[in-house]
């Protein structure tokens, strides 16, 4: 094959989208070309045995295809990313004490357990210092309180 009047064979171009699709998974890390890498380099394996291209390409969209239905998904759960669950739910529905006074839209502070947690107010009123505070939600790592 001529590629801009370079010979070109196929095992250097299946190759070449093999190292691609593995760039192209490692820069998204979505296990979406990984697949495609696979099926590239079956399709180079079978270029090495000077299978016909017509081939080449089937088995390539063959490998890739069944790699992508059936694996992708226990792949995904098995690599699962994203949130942790913890145990800061159990914190909705305790009391606690105000330890910084919060402002409406400003953060101040709540001593739950023993523990400082930053807190919102969920209304548009001053939650005054020493103040007992209900947690009723919690938004990524700030408590949102209603006065007791």
């Amino acid at each position: 094959m001529t590629i801009f009047g370079i010979s070109v064979s196929m095992a250097v171009i299946w190759l070449a989208l093999a190292v691609i699709f593995l760039i192209i998974e490692a820069i998204t890390v979505g296990l979406a070309t990984i697949w495609f890498a696979a099926g590239a380099f079956a399709a180079f394996v079978l270029s090495l045995l000077n299978v016909p291209v017509l081939a080449q390409v089937v088995i390539f969209l063959a490998v890739s295809c069944c790699l992508l239905v059936f694996t992708r998904k226990i792949f995904v759960e098995k690599l699962r990313t994203g949130s942790e669950s913890t145990n800061v739910d159990a914190l909705i529905g305790e009391t606690g004490i105000v330890t910084e006074e919060i402002r409406p839209l400003t953060v101040g502070q709540v001593k739950i357990n023993g523990q400082v947690w930053s807190a919102l107010g969920k209304d548009d009123e001053t939650i005054e210092k020493d103040r007992l505070v209900k947690v009723i939600a919690i938004e990524g790592v700030k408590l949102i309180v209603i006065p007791k």
